[in-house]
């Protein structure tokens, strides 16, 4: 598949069918993954792939709690609000394939030439160790598309992220930032209409 036609397929699935997924595809979409754009070069990023369904389910339940304890407005809409994200959030527990984006701090030589520390560099700089991460899952997700299967980024599991690094053994100074799902789609899914150029597009000449 051509790169622009890979964009333009490209959309969010939430949905599966039961066909397993070739772990070799896995990991060939995570070397491309790697491939993307990174502050420093440094690829501040590694990939965890879950296929165990119990632990897929712990996680989910997890992340379902967290969201409940979250304390709610008085609005009559929050119960149903707070389940609509609730199934947003845990969806993946379906899915044939979850991977977990782990990062770990990237190394700047800034720090060694001015009186800031590595978070108050970062946050200058707006966190460019988080845009490389949404570069490399870019490249996830359009491989994804190529590849024939669909594909979906998702960050409220993030509710328990202390207690999911527990699970899956990630410890300091990595975090998990992000999750990746892909399967293939139960059916067919068009791509969202997006804002025109006009809208999204300015010139200062």
């Amino acid at each position: 598949m051509e790169l622009k036609a890979a964009i333009e397929a490209r959309t969010s699935i939430r949905v599966f069918s039961d066909e397993k997924v070739d772990m070799a595809d896995i990991r060939e979409m995570v070397r491309l993954g790697g491939l993307a754009p990174s502050v420093n070069n440094f690829q501040p990023w590694r990939y965890i792939a879950v296929t165990n369904r119990k632990l897929l389910n712990e996680i989910a339940d997890l992340v379902a709690q967290k969201i409940d304890e979250l304390p709610a407005t008085k609005s009559i809409a929050a119960a149903n609000v707070k389940k609509q994200v609730t199934w947003f959030s845990t969806f993946f527990k379906d899915a044939p394939v979850l991977l977990v984006l782990v990062t770990k701090p990237y190394v700047t030589v800034l720090e060694s030439a001015v009186e800031l520390s590595h978070d108050e560099i970062n946050l200058l700089r707006n966190h460019p160790d988080i845009q490389s991460a949404g570069a490399s899952i870019q490249n996830i997700l359009l491989a994804a598309v190529d590849m024939g299967y669909g594909a979906c980024w998702l960050s409220g599991a993030m509710f328990a992220r202390r207690e999911i690094e527990k699970m899956l053994k990630i410890s300091e100074p990595e975090k998990a930032l992000a999750f990746v799902v892909i399967g293939k789609p139960r059916s067919e899914h068009k791509p969202k209409a997006k804002p025109n150029l006009a809208e999204s597009m300015e010139i200062i000449e």
